[in-house]
C-alpha cells in the first residue's frame, strides 16, 4: 500500500537563532494533529507534519540563553518541502558578508529543487546574502531597514508587511520580526494541511495573526550615522529642534549649503529627505507622548510641531499604521492602584 508521506519541514538555525522563535516553531508545527485532539476531545491523534531542525552540521550547539540545540547536518537533512530560516541575528549595522556559506549554499540548491523557501525576522538576510531576493521584495525585522539600504540595495524591504507573499510564485515567503513566526506557521499548516488545522492550532496556543502590519512596533533608529560629519551635526540640532516652524529650512541655513545640496546629501547620509526624516522623529516622540502621558491626541500633535490636528492624525497613521486613539489602546494599559 502506497502510504503519502507527511510533509517535512527543516528548520534552520545557528547560534544566532532565538530559542523563542526555533522552539515555539518546532512545538507549533510538530504538534498539527496532536494537540487538539488530546485537549478537546482526549483522544490520540497523528502529527501530520514532520519537523527537524537543521544546521551546518550535526554537532550540538547552544543558542542564545544557553539552550541546547542537537540539530540533523544540512547534508543528512533529506528532501525537504519548506525550509524556515530561523532569525539569525547581526546588529543592524552589521551585514552577513561571508558569513553561513554552508547555509547559503544549501539553501540555493533547496530552492533549485522548488523547496518552499521562508525566513523569519532577521533570517531575510541570509536570504538576501544568498541572493534569493534580488531584484525582489521581502519582509524582516523593522530594525534592519537601514542595514538593507546600505548593504543589499538590490532588495526591497516593505517594513510595513508581517508575511511577505510578492515572491511566492518563486517559492519564497519572509516573515517579519520575532513573533512574525506565528503567522507563519499559522500559514504553513492552512497550505500543509488546511484551513481547519491552523484554526485549530490558532486555538489552542492562541496565536492570533498581525492585521495592523508591523508599522505599529517599529521605532526610528536614533544613531546619528559618521559618514558626513556635516549632516551628523545637523542631526543632532534637530533632534532637539524637530518641534519649530519650518526645521528643513533651518537645517539647510546651518549647513550653508544651497537647498537642493542639502536635501541629496541628507538622503545620500541618511536615507531620508529631510522633511521626512522630522516628519519620522516628530511621529516617534508622538508616540512617546501617547504612551506615557494622557494629553489629548490634539494637544500631542501641537507638542510635536503640527498645529493642523487633522494632517497630524493622518500623517500618523501612515507611519504607525494606526491611528493615534488605536495607538493608545493598542500600547496603554492599565496599572492597577495600589
Amino acid at each position: 500500500m502506497n502510504v503519502q508521506r507527511k510533509p517535512r519541514i527543516a528548520l534552520l538555525a545557528a547560534p544566532e537563532t532565538s530559542p523563542s522563535v526555533l522552539y515555539g516553531l518546532y512545538d507549533v508545527l510538530s504538534a498539527v494533529g496532536v494537540v487538539y485532539l488530546d485537549m478537546v476531545a482526549g483522544e490520540s491523534g497523528d502529527a501530520l507534519l514532520d519537523v527537524s531542525i537543521v544546521a551546518a552540521s550535526d554537532e550540538p550547539f547552544r543558542v542564545f540563553g544557553n539552550v541546547l540545540v542537537e540539530p540533523v547536518a544540512l547534508d543528512d537533512a533529506g528532501d525537504v518541502d519548506v525550509v524556515i530560516v530561523c532569525d539569525m541575528y547581526t546588529p543592524v549595522d552589521t551585514p552577513l558578508t561571508g558569513r553561513y556559506t554552508s547555509e547559503i549554499a544549501w539553501l540555493k540548491r533547496m530552492h533549485e529543487t522548488g523547496v518552499l523557501i521562508t525566513s523569519v525576522c532577521s533570517g531575510t538576510l541570509v536570504l538576501a546574502e544568498a541572493g534569493l531576493l534580488d531584484s525582489r521584495s521581502c519582509s524582516a525585522h523593522w530594525a534592519y531597514e537601514d542595514l538593507f539600504r546600505r548593504h543589499y540595495p538590490k532588495v526591497n524591504l516593505v517594513v510595513a508587511s508581517i508575511l511577505n507573499f510578492d515572491n511566492e510564485a518563486q517559492g519564497i515567503i519572509t516573515a517579519a520580526g520575532v513573533t512574525a513566526w506565528q503567522d507563519l506557521a499559522l500559514y504553513l499548516i492552512a497550505r500543509l494541511c488546511g484551513r481547519e488545522h491552523a484554526m485549530r492550532t490558532a486555538k489552542i496556543y492562541l496565536l492570533t495573526s498581525h492585521p495592523e502590519g508591523q508599522l505599529p512596533y517599529a521605532a526610528l533608529s536614533l544613531r546619528i550615522q559618521k559618514d558626513d560629519a556635516l549632516i551628523a551635526e545637523c542631526q543632532a540640532w534637530i533632534a532637539d529642534n524637530y518641534a519649530m516652524p519650518n526645521p528643513v529650512t533651518a537645517m539647510t541655513d546651518r549647513s550653508g549649503l544651497k537647498p537642493r545640496t542639502f536635501a541629496r546629501r541628507f538622503k545620500a547620509a541618511t536615507g531620508y529627505l529631510p522633511m521626512d526624516y522630522v516628519h519620522v522623529l516628530r511621529i516617534e516622540e508622538a508616540k512617546q507622548l501617547i504612551e506615557t502621558t494622557a494629553s489629548a491626541i490634539d494637544d500631542v500633535g501641537l507638542q510635536v510641531g503640527y498645529e493642523d490636528p487633522t494632517f497630524f492624525r493622518r500623517l500618523f497613521k501612515r507611519k504607525a499604521g494606526l491611528t493615534p486613539a488605536a495607538y493608545r489602546r493598542k500600547f496603554v494599559h492599565a496599572v492597577a492602584a495600589e
